[in-house]
Formats: structure tokens, sequence, C-alpha cells
């Protein structure tokens, strides 16, 4: 109760604080100069292709176990069932075993999605092209702060402030997570003490857990804006491909949200040991 009392009042200082550092001399000014966004490259099309929206999706589904199976990999004290590969080697937990498999595809996925971007021109959607991105993000971030929100047109352009954040999930925190999970994993080369001095196992760990925590507060305002700038037309935008405000989308989204909670709680030893079975040796020690 208290908690959410402090939370309502900070919440209510920040925006008094940002409206009124709107009334200081050349704010005014910054923010007609630049209003939240830049022009595009003249070449970059609109909407989202087909290959965009299915990355996106899966991006979901996937996402949504790595946070489950990681979670229960460092919470978890006796493993359920175990694996060991086919030709023998380090034996791990199915927990581990699922949440390697499960980053492997999402490595995969995002691979697919990083050629497509800069093969079809659609990387200037999120890979900023101009300095202004930066003027432009801090003023789309003080416009949120005053809850004057910035105009939402993604069907055409991202704000700075989302395109900075986009470009963060992509091309910094993804790499991140994926770099200091296979120092963690059986596939990193102990024998190369060079590769090891240059990423130390601790660093790793320190690096993975918080990176995951920015995945879910990415997720977490990510989809509060969704749903708070226009659900029914976002929906249709990453769902069914269209700028116009209908409720197809928003079905195909739930629709979507619904395997992927399915899936997560299916996600258990009595599903993952005849799977994890056909790549190598399952036990229960």
């Amino acid at each position: 109760m208290l908690i959410g009392v402090a939370s309502v009042l900070a919440a209510g200082i920040i925006v008094l604080a940002a409206r009124g550092v709107t009334t200081l001399p050349g704010v005014p000014e910054f923010l007609a100069r630049y209003p939240g966004e830049y022009p595009l490259p003249e070449d970059t099309q609109p909407g989202f292709p087909a290959w965009a929206r299915w990355t996106h999706f899966l991006n979901i589904f996937l996402m949504a176990l790595i946070i489950r199976t990681g979670l229960q990999v460092r919470t978890e004290r006796k493993p359920s069932g175990f694996w060991t590969p086919k030709r023998g080697g380090t034996k791990i937990s199915l927990s581990l075993w699922l949440h390697t498999a499960i980053d492997v595809v999402w490595l995969l996925n995002g691979a697919v999605f990083v050629v497509l971007l800069f093969v079809s021109g659609h990387w200037a959607r999120i890979v900023p092209s101009s300095w202004e991105v930066f003027p432009n993000a801090l003023s789309a971030l003080l416009q949120y702060l005053t809850l004057d929100w910035p105009t939402e047109h993604g069907w055409v352009n991202y704000n700075s402030l989302q395109q900075l954040m986009y470009f963060a999930v992509v091309f910094v925190a993804a790499p991140l997570a994926a770099i200091s999970g296979v120092r963690m994993s059986r596939w990193w080369p102990e024998r190369s003490r060079a590769l090891s001095r240059v990423l130390p196992a601790k660093l790793a760990r320190a690096v993975h857990f918080p990176t995951m925590l920015f995945f879910v507060l990415f997720i977490i305002v990510h989809v509060f804006l969704v749903f708070a700038t226009g659900a029914l037309r976002n929906l249709n935008h990453m769902f069914a491909g269209t700028d116009q405000v209908s409720w197809v989308g928003f079905w195909w989204f739930a629709a979507g949200l619904a395997v992927t909670v399915g899936t997560v709680v299916a996600a258990r030893p009595i599903v993952v040991a005849p799977l994890a079975s056909l790549f190598g040796r399952v036990s229960a020690r």
C-alpha cells in the first residue's frame, strides 16, 4: 500500500517537474525544432512486411520461454531430470537444456531478422541515420514525462526515443545476452585462456541476468505503450499488416498470446523429457 502511494506521488512529481522544464527559456523552441522524430531516408518503405511480423511474433514466443526457463535454471535447487549429449559430455539439468535449445532458435530467428532488415532496406526504421536522433529522443522523452505524448504513427516512422530503444534491444542487449550465455554454457572453449581472460565467467554472470531484467522492463513498457497509444491500430500494424483500425490484429494477438502462455505452462518435465531424449540421454540423476 505504502509503496503504491509512494509510486503515485513520485510519478506526479516527475510529471510536474517535466512540465516545469518545458516552460524554461529556450525549451519551447527546442521542442519546436526537434519534435521527437526526424525524416527517414526517402526510399524507406512504410509498414511491416510479413517477415518482420513473423519474426516479431516468434521473438515474443521464444522470449517468454527464455525468461521462464532462465528463472527456473537460476532458482531450482533439485532438477527434475538431467540431459547428457549422445556422444558423452557434460551433464546438465533438463531446464538448462531447454533454456539453451530455445536460445539457439531465438538466435536463428534474430539472425534471419537482421539479414532481412538490411536486405529489404527496412533497417532505417530502427538504425539511426542522423545525429538528430539524439535531440529528438530527448524531446520525445520530455514529452512522455509531461504526459503530452509524441504523435504516434509507427506505420511510417518511430519517434527517435523508440528508434534508439529498438536499436539497443537488437544490436546491444541481444548480443550481450547471447555472448554472456555462450560464456556460461558448455560450448565455451575452456581451453582458450585468451578468450577466457577477455570474458571471465564471473563477468558473464554479472551481465547475463541484468540483461534479462532489461528485456523484461522493455517488454512491460513496450506493451503498455502499444495499448496506451492506439491499441487496435498498433496491433494491426504487427499482427495484421495494415494501418487500418479494426479488431483483426487484436484477435491475432490474442491467439498468439494464448499459444505462448499455453506453451510456457506446458513446458514441464513430462513434455520436455521426450523432446530432449531425441538429442541426448535423459536421466533422473
